[in-house]
């Protein structure tokens, strides 16, 4: 697709060149204003998942380190975030986004790098916490055997 052909045609003494190119404009791709917006980090050992969502929760684009084309172990390292946040960027590039929210859960390897890319472009970013369920009391130990 997008290619052009071109075939010659000779009539007589002279030869011209004819070409079937196929009429493909390019869409201008239009922006997608967004007031405020909430990036969720989910960095897993296994993985890096990155959501943009609006201020209502529903989600507009996400990215992944397997979406950004890594593959198997390679996806649970701080390169792979690295990577997932560059693609994301690129997916967000036609959102007008005024104000960032960043949440991050999850201890994977992945998180620090994907926040460093994040903090290298010109977005502003209002707030940052880490939403990491941290697990607090719980069912009572069984008491020891009485013999």
């Amino acid at each position: 697709m997008g290619k052009t052909r071109t075939k010659i045609i000779q009539e007589g003494d002279k030869a011209e060149a004819v070409s079937s190119e196929t009429s493909t404009k390019k869409k201008d791709k239009k922006k997608i204003f967004l007031d405020k917006g909430r990036i969720y980090i989910n960095a897993k050992f296994n993985n890096t998942l990155i959501t943009l969502t609006d201020d209502k929760g529903n989600v507009m684009t996400w990215a992944s380190s397997g979406s950004a084309g890594l593959k198997n172990t390679k996806k649970g390292t701080p390169y792979a975030g690295t990577r997932a946040m560059e693609h994301f960027l690129d997916k967000i590039k036609n959102y007008d986004i005024n104000e960032l929210k960043v949440l991050i859960k999850g201890i994977g390897p992945g998180r620090e790098t994907a926040l460093r890319v994040l903090f290298s472009k010109d977005y502003n970013i209002t707030e940052i916490a880490d939403i990491t369920p941290i697990p607090f009391g719980g069912p009572t130990k069984p008491r020891p055997r009485r013999v």
